[in-house]
């Protein structure tokens, strides 16, 4: 959107070291789009470092926009362009500051989000609101769809915010803090599944971190299966079998009775490639 903005002009790109790119489960190699908006781009492992910070010092620039990246930005960062450094959210602020925002949304269910574009503060994701974009969130929401609408919600957000900042339009709506909820970080190991939880509470887990997460697992006793897209079965299919059982499977599909309901498993791999016989009980740690 910058690089497209007749107003606006896209001097230099900040991305993550290509050797470090692991870390991030959605990480792009912005090379390309450096290359086609005849942006300089840096690579880096730390945007707080001094090599870096005399790097965008010296790009002069009049704005700092900080989209997608998950490192905090220090002090002398901030004293780059004091009060003109921009940055996204995928949450509706003040509600889920912090981290893991999208898996979030779809764990605490819920109904409506945000993308939020803000102007940096001293607090973690505590700016004044430059713009928002709402949208419903959807019961059988993945964290892949509610990326794509992110995405959809950034682009539309930029179009507009970028035309009244050029002509000197800029606005600064303060968040009440009185509706700050905070979100924590999560990591790979989160998506451990317990069958002793409900089906429709598995078959969220599922759905808030997979692609492009690392995804909900389990084991087939040391054997690590990762399940991907999975579906609550009706209450009226009863069966009799512990928590973590395989009740039913076919070619395309098993089923696994939980601690409330039967979840069907719909999509899944393995470490190797051999899928659960009839009857086998998942979980445990795989140790």
């Amino acid at each position: 959107m910058l690089a497209h903005d007749p107003d606006w002009s896209l001097d230099l790109i900040v991305t993550l070291e290509l050797a470090a790119a692991s870390r991030h489960s959605d990480f792009v190699d912005l090379a390309d789009a450096a290359s086609q908006s005849g942006a300089e781009l840096l690579r880096t492992l730390n945007s707080n470092n001094p090599e870096t910070l005399r790097a965008i010092a010296s790009a002069n620039v009049d704005f700092i926009f900080v989209i997608g990246w998950s490192q905090i930005c220090r002090e002398d960062f901030m004293a780059l362009k004091p009060d003109r450094i921009i940055g996204y959210h995928p949450a509706a602020l003040p509600r889920l500051r912090g981290r893991a925002a999208l898996p979030w949304t779809i764990l605490l269910q819920e109904p409506i989000t945000a993308g939020s574009l803000m102007w940096l503060g001293q607090g973690v994701d505590d700016g004044d609101l430059l713009d928002q974009q709402f949208f419903h969130v959807a019961p059988d929401e993945t964290a892949e769809t509610l990326y794509e609408k992110h995405q959809s919600a950034l682009a539309q957000m930029l179009e507009r915010s970028l035309a009244k900042i050029a002509i000197g339009d800029i606005a600064r709506q303060p968040q009440d803090p009185r509706y700050a909820t905070y979100a924590a970080k999560r990591t790979r190991e989160d998506g451990l599944i317990d069958w002793n939880d409900s089906a429709n509470a598995i078959d969220r887990l599922i759905r808030a971190v997979g692609k492009p997460y690392p995804g909900a697992f389990t084991f087939n006793k040391d054997d690590r299966f990762t399940i991907w897209r999975s579906s609550v079965l009706p209450s009226d299919r009863v069966h009799h079998a512990i928590a973590g059982q395989v009740v039913e499977r076919s070619e395309d599909h098993f089923s696994v009775m939980t601690g409330g309901g039967l979840l069907r498993v719909h999509d899944w791999e393995t470490a190797s490639g051999k899928a659960p016989k009839q009857h086998a009980v998942l979980g445990g740690t795989g140790s």
